[in-house]
């Protein structure tokens, strides 16, 4: 994840997780299948955490800002190559990603907007099918370095703005005001994060 796929060796994977290369051949033909299982593995969890996220949350704007939380956690050191690397060098671990995309997101955003507009938080006059595929191609819009280079932007501070973009213009002015208490908690909640660091 921190530093891309390609420049990392199956020597090195070895190495890092204490086993020889010989043993690391023992699970894994070669290292499309050791990347392959490791996307699994990642969807997996990703999944996972959202679901519990989407139980936890207070409402659907609330539900965003845990993703963007979870975002922060997952982006914090991702090299933004790496799903140019997975789409140009292991096309199978691709699919898995791209299927997870176009069926589990896909689902969790349609869920997320019908949530919003049942607690009156968002537009009830939203086209649901033309705004989430919208949403599926923004987030993947951080990872184009041509777009936004690496040495100038950092991929959660793209994601954040994306995101919140995205909110606003699905949100009622109820649903804005929600906007705003949550970003004053995330702010607040960040601060308060750094102090206790700087005090340790």
């Amino acid at each position: 994840m921190q530093y891309g796929i390609r420049s990392v060796t199956m020597d090195e994977i070895a190495v890092s997780i204490g086993i020889s290369k010989k043993t690391l051949y023992q699970f894994f033909a070669d290292k499309d299948e050791l990347v392959e299982a490791v996307t699994v593995g990642i969807i997996a969890f990703n999944q996972a955490s959202c679901l519990q996220d989407r139980q936890k949350a207070k409402d659907a704007i609330h539900e965003v800002f845990l993703a963007i939380e979870m975002m922060q956690e997952m982006f914090a050191n991702m090299n933004p190559s790496i799903l140019h690397e997975l789409q140009k060098y292991h096309p199978k671990a691709f699919a898995k990603f791209t299927e997870h995309k176009h069926s589990f997101m896909y689902k969790v955003f349609v869920d997320n907007i019908q949530r919003g507009i049942r607690e009156e938080l968002f537009r009830p006059d939203i086209n649901f099918e033309l705004i989430v595929r919208v949403r599926l191609e923004t987030v993947m819009m951080a990872f184009n370095q041509s777009i936004f280079p690496k040495a100038k932007y950092r991929l959660i501070d793209i994601e954040t703005e994306i995101t919140e973009h995205y909110l606003y213009g699905l949100a009622t002015i109820k649903g804005h005001k929600m906007i705003q208490k949550y970003k004053q908690d995330r702010i607040k909640n960040k601060n308060n994060n750094e102090k206790e660091l700087a005090q340790q």
